[in-house]
């Protein structure tokens, strides 16, 4: 029997280090076996710098298992720079475009897209449909422009209501939306208040837990990595991920700088648009202890997560609704006690209440977050030790093969 065809409109994807970038990827790989699968996305650039062999051909066709990829060359950024970040989302958007006209013969049965670029994934997803003739799948693992307002990028309010005009006019359009939080669902009914609310769904991000499992801190590899940036015989309190606008970090550094006893680790593993502002607030305020890792690949990524005693989930004001931080399955996978500095009701935030692995204060409470921060630094082990339910909570609802069995099923629905 032919395989259904499936469009997946990726933005990043396999090799990129980007969360979404890696779902997708895991998501395609069990795709594959009932689907015949393609994927437009970039070439990769997670980081802002991109390979000299990206940099020749527009178009680059690849195969990953048996998952046909087109990349699209889009050009370099910083991510600091709104700009250069503008112009490579725009590259991407114009040339998935062109590449989604090629496909228009190829009778394609599905399109899934995602909310990323923001409001452009949408967009695009949009545009795959009507030319394709297809269903379509709209992911929305951020929503914006509610997340651009609540981090105030913008404050255009003209912009801004165009901006929400566009992307709830792709929600009409979709024959599905997957949101990624209970919260987030919320926040689709809101938009379309006593109106009719598009067809939804909500289904969890995920980590492998057969890749990303508990490690004793004895394990050589965990050795070798506190060994190489300096935090062995430390009690390290972890942030790992995209050090970016929608986390409140630049707060939650302020409060820790008071608290820089010598046993600690204040350890930040990744990039993003207020990294250099976090170093150099360290380095202005001549704080010690404080360490900024680059992204591990992944490969590594279990030794580097192993390696903390506490992990820090956060997100700014706002981001309730909006977002939830993809980080929590990963640390909830190495069973390592989480510090949430998240917003009531949040999806992160009813996770490990109702999971117990962690300890959590109100974003914006800075009183109360500085309290919990000092606990931990003063009682360490203690305090954590019974925070240790992580694991079996994740294996019980978010394991990989449980969520994607749940994409899968959505699918089938369509695509009958």
């Amino acid at each position: 029997m032919k395989k259904k065809k499936i469009l997946v409109l990726a933005h990043y994807f396999y090799p990129e280090v980007a969360s979404t970038g890696q779902i997708l990827t895991e998501l395609c790989e069990k795709l594959q076996k009932k689907f015949d699968v393609t994927t437009i996305c970039t070439v990769p650039c997670y980081t802002g710098k991109i390979d000299e062999k990206y940099k020749v051909k527009n178009v680059y066709h690849e195969k990953y298992q048996n998952i046909n990829i087109i990349r699209v060359k889009v050009s370099e950024f910083d991510k600091s720079n709104k700009i250069s970040r503008i112009k490579n989302i725009l590259d991407y958007f114009f040339r998935a475009r062109k590449e989604i006209r090629k496909l228009k013969k190829e009778n394609y049965d599905l399109v899934y897209t995602i909310s990323q670029p923001p409001v452009l994934g949408g967009m695009l997803g949009c545009y795959a449909k009507k030319k394709l003739k297809s269903k379509l799948i709209y992911n929305i693992q951020d929503f914006n422009p509610e997340q651009t307002m609540a981090v105030k990028y913008s404050k255009s309010k003209l912009l801004l209501k165009l901006l929400m005009s566009i992307d709830k006019n792709s929600c009409k359009k979709s024959d599905l939306i997957i949101t990624v939080g209970r919260d987030m669902q919320q926040t689709l009914e809101k938009r379309f208040e006593n109106k009719v609310v598009p067809n939804n769904v909500v289904i969890n991000n995920w980590i492998d837990e057969k890749e990303i499992y508990p490690v004793s801190k004895d394990n050589k590899k965990i050795q070798e990595f506190k060994n190489k940036y300096g935090i062995n015989n430390k009690f390290v309190i972890m942030y790992s991920g995209n050090i970016g606008l929608y986390y409140d970090l630049e707060n939650i550094v302020k409060i820790m700088g008071k608290f820089t006893n010598d046993d600690v680790a204040y350890t930040f593993i990744g990039a993003g648009a207020v990294k250099e502002k976090l170093e150099n607030y360290v380095k202005e305020n001549n704080l010690k202890n404080f360490y900024f890792i680059p992204y591990q690949p992944k490969s590594e990524l279990i030794y580097s997560l192993n390696s903390a005693d506490i992990h820090l989930v956060t997100n700014a004001k706002g981001i309730k609704g909006v977002s939830v931080p993809s980080k929590i399955y990963g640390v909830m996978a190495t069973n390592i006690p989480i510090l949430g500095i998240l917003e009531e009701g949040s999806e992160a935030y009813k996770i490990i209440k109702d999971s117990k692995c962690g300890i959590i204060a109100e974003t914006g409470n800075y009183e109360e977050i500085e309290k919990e921060i000092k606990n931990i630094v003063n009682k360490k082990y203690e305090y954590i030790s019974k925070y240790n339910n992580g694991r079996a909570y994740l294996e019980n609802h978010f394991t990989k093969d449980k969520s994607i069995d749940k994409y899968i099923e959505e699918i089938e629905k369509l695509v009958k």
